[in-house]
């Protein structure tokens, strides 16, 4: 019998200490993932480019921003490339800039990757993950939309199609 009482009593006591735990968890990681609320200012970030430029998104103000989140793991990723890429080429002359965020991958990936798909925008490494956890990123891929003021007008968890991409672009068009 009091063997029964005393499992009874560990048992609730670790669910009892699960939930604290799990709670406190919670509570400490909330600010990282927060969420980015559309009609207010983008959070500002600095990224180096793969040529070793570097990006401040507030400097963009005065042009639409197309920042897109990815990583060459990510199919889905891989697939909407060449869409982005083709309809950059059609609105960097009407104000519309794209910076595209990897996830934390190395360089020598990311630059192979760039070179295979031809890609002209500027591709940034998120090294720290920083500038993920000021977005609230998960899962990948995620594009927001930016307009000429630096606020979010949009954004768009999953792969996005080429007449997406134009759509995308046509909104944030100062």
């Amino acid at each position: 019998m009091k063997k029964k009482r005393l499992v009874t009593r560990t048992i609730i006591l670790a669910v009892l200490a699960l939930a604290v735990g799990y709670t406190l968890y919670a509570n400490m990681n909330k600010d990282k993932n927060q969420k980015i609320e559309v009609g207010k200012p983008a959070p500002d970030f600095v990224l180096v480019d793969m040529e070793g430029n570097k990006h401040r998104l507030s400097e963009y103000k005065g042009q639409g921003v197309f920042v897109n989140f990815w990583a060459t793991w990510c199919k889905p990723c891989e697939r909407e490339m060449p869409y982005i890429e083709n309809q950059y080429q059609q609105f960097k002359d009407q104000g519309v800039q794209v910076l595209a965020i990897d996830s934390s991958e190395s360089e020598l990936v990311v630059n192979k990757f760039v070179e295979r798909k031809g890609l002209n925008f500027p591709v940034l490494i998120d090294k720290d993950g920083q500038v993920q956890a000021a977005y609230g990123i998960n899962p990948l891929p995620i594009t927001f939309l930016i307009d000429k003021e630096g606020n979010v007008v949009k954004s768009h968890t999953g792969e996005l199609t080429e007449e997406t991409v134009r759509e995308f672009m046509e909104q944030i068009k100062p």
